[in-house]
């Protein structure tokens, strides 16, 4: 039997696709790239903001389209749209067949085998807090060298814009000795450079251990040998302890990077968001991380036009961004999610307002970045090699037609960041790491030679 998978969302709701994925193959069914071929779809879907509800909607109703033709025997919905809207799609989209909550993906299986003995209808919603102790290898899908190492579920937090703890459940960390296992397949299948990820990585194992255990947790994962980078996403600022700091710092395969969203800077809409620092505070906590790690590089996302967000606390806002130079920075429009807090507040922002906004802010931020890149040629780094750049793309490195390749360095995670193009005489392989020379800068990315 062939499965077809559709994965939207983050990284997080990735890491449970490759989960099923590792669950299916298990089974002995085959995975397949082509819906055409495929006798069961499963889309695991996003919800978190509009445009995420939107995009998994408008898959769904695609892949549907294939049940008309006769060929695809089921049609699966997983993940937080199937968690949140479950009394919707079956309302609305009659072809699908089965629906798996964010609690329910370790019953895949199950699921497929129901639905190919002719199940309608079938339902899995389990306990939000519920933990899925799965133990199969996954599919790493991100091309071999990374992948994401997702260390809890759910969040406690509550920020009045964020429906998640409703569609993911309380906080809770996933034992250590599982991840160490896990990191450990996933590295002996070629993974080069883990990335933590959770709703909030910060307070890994409060929950479990009475404490918070991220630095033990990349002590331990610093000891694994073929491990070369380990990248910290989504650390929430006013959780940020010394400890972590000098981990950090200290431990050479910790990459000196930090993801840390801080949402605004303005008081009035940082209370009204439910967060749980002033702006003094960030500052501080900023200073801090740059005086104790002078080359550590941050990268924050920010909120523009909440409801209430007055020209002042906009103002604010492209101020604090001007004056604390972020090394990376994404901005998103607020959107309003039916049962949060924050929907109901007034005055809500029109959306041009919004725009304009978001405008101005990556505008600043661009004009940070840009020089950033400019300060970096001259510097060395260690690359590594994510692929080589097709050829139709070369014109812009004469004389090294057939070898131009794609890397990163610790400055950048995959996917949200930029890329160095490192120019080689010799073959590189995807996977490798390299000592490159920045040799120029053109907009958020780095041009090379090795070294």
């Amino acid at each position: 039997m062939n499965i077809f998978f559709v994965s939207l969302g983050c990284d997080k709701n990735l890491v449970d696709s490759e989960v099923m994925l590792g669950l299916i193959r298990e089974r002995g069914y085959q995975i397949t790239g082509s819906e055409e071929e495929a006798d069961v779809i499963v889309v695991n879907t996003c919800c978190f903001i509009n445009d995420a509800k939107e995009e998994s909607i408008n898959t769904i109703l695609e892949m549907a389209e294939y049940k008309k033709s006769g060929d695809l025997k089921g049609l699966i919905v997983t993940g937080c749209m199937a968690q949140r809207y479950k009394a919707d799609i079956q309302k609305e989209i009659t072809e699908v067949d089965a629906i798996l909550g964010t609690s329910s993906y370790d019953e895949i299986v199950k699921v497929i085998d129901e639905v190919m003995e002719g199940g309608k209808s079938v339902v899995r919603l389990k306990e939000l807090d519920y933990d899925a102790k799965v133990t199969t290898n996954r599919i790493n899908t991100t091309g071999g060298y990374f992948s994401y190492l997702k260390i809890a579920e759910g969040c406690d937090k509550h920020c009045t814009y964020c429906i998640i703890p409703k569609i993911r459940g309380n906080y809770r960390s996933i034992p250590m000795e599982r991840l160490i296992t896990e990191a450990k397949e996933l590295v002996k299948g070629g993974v080069r450079e883990l990335i933590l990820v959770a709703q909030e990585t910060t307070l890994y194992g409060k929950d479990i251990y009475g404490e918070k255990s991220l630095p033990r947790l990349l002590k331990e994962l610093s000891k694994i040998e073929e491990l070369e980078w380990i990248r910290i996403l989504y650390c929430y600022p006013e959780e940020i302890t010394d400890e972590l700091i000098e981990v950090i710092k200290t431990e050479k395969k910790v990459c000196k990077y930090l993801d840390m969203p801080i949402q605004h800077a303005s008081d009035h809409i940082l209370k009204k968001m439910g967060r749980r620092t002033s702006k003094k505070e960030l500052v501080n906590i900023i200073g801090r991380l740059r005086e104790h790690i002078p080359d550590i590089t941050l990268r924050t996302t920010l909120i523009t036009g909440f409801p209430g967000e007055t020209e002042e606390d906009h103002t604010e806002l492209v101020e604090f961004v001007e004056n604390m130079r972020f090394d990376r920075l994404g901005v998103f429009m607020y959107s309003k999610e039916e049962d949060t807090p924050a929907a109901k507040m007034k005055p809500q922002i029109r959306k041009q307002i919004k725009k304009e906004r978001q405008a101005e802010i990556m505008e600043v931020q661009q004009n940070i970045a840009f020089k950033r890149a400019e300060d970096m040629v001259g510097h060395n780094f260690r690359v590594m090699i994510e692929g080589k750049l097709p050829e139709e793309n070369e014109e812009a490195y004469p004389g090294y037609e057939g070898n131009v390749y794609i890397g990163r360095t610790y400055m950048d995670a995959p996917n949200v960041d930029g890329y160095i193009f490192v120019r080689a005489r010799g073959e590189l392989m995807s996977g490798e790491f390299v000592e490159v020379m920045v040799t120029d800068a053109k907009g958020y990315d780095l041009i090379g030679e090795l070294t």
